[in-house]
């Protein structure tokens, strides 16, 4: 089975492709990261204070060091997600293995992050049908949960699309804090 800790596998259709975040999406992700409309759809839930509105290039560049560092000590990863059209990166998608005293324990936490031009329902379909079904497998999880805020329409859309519910359990931080508004799409059985 594949470490995704050693090798982290690429994703593509014929409009995205996911690989591993690097420094040359700096430029191209500073304006995903800086763009006030897209911020309010950024899940910054649990991430000790960090908002992800990065508005200068060392800013950028600090965050895309961090993903990499959070990478090798195995916390999380985050991979880039480029439109094959431009070859920029419009995005990240960060997902890791979430072992809690809550609901979601033994869940993949997906993060979705996107340029406010791409949050489309159709776009976020064809994103995260790129992933989903090897979620389980890499991060050895029985069901994936992302945020969706009430007025991200399209992004709800989309994740009802792929089989995610709404839930009204709540995700406890490190530090007690609650957090709402997710969505979950459990591993389906199938029997042989």
């Amino acid at each position: 089975m594949l470490n995704v800790y050693e090798n982290v596998p690429k994703f593509e259709n014929e409009n995205f492709l996911l690989r591993m975040v690097s420094n040359s999406d700096i430029d191209s992700l500073l304006k995903v990261y800086s763009d006030k409309k897209s911020l309010p759809f950024f899940n910054s839930d649990n991430c000790h204070g960090d908002t992800f509105y990065y508005d200068t290039m060392e800013k950028m560049e600090k965050a895309i060091e961090f993903w990499l560092y959070s990478y090798q000590e195995k916390y999380f990863v985050r991979w880039s997600i480029i439109d094959k059209s431009t070859n920029k990166a419009i995005g990240t998608i960060e997902l890791f293995h979430r072992d809690a005293n809550d609901y979601f324990t033994n869940t993949g936490l997906l993060r979705l992050d996107l340029a406010s031009d791409y949050e489309k329902e159709s776009i976020i379909e064809d994103i995260l049908n790129l992933i989903i079904s090897d979620t389980y497998e890499l991060f050895y999880c029985d069901k994936i949960a992302t945020k969706a805020i009430s007025t991200a329409i399209e992004r709800i859309q989309a994740l009802r699309n792929c089989g995610f519910i709404s839930t009204d359990n709540v995700l406890i931080g490190g530090d007690g804090t609650k957090y709402h508004s997710y969505y979950v799409l459990e591993r389906k059985l199938i029997n042989d």
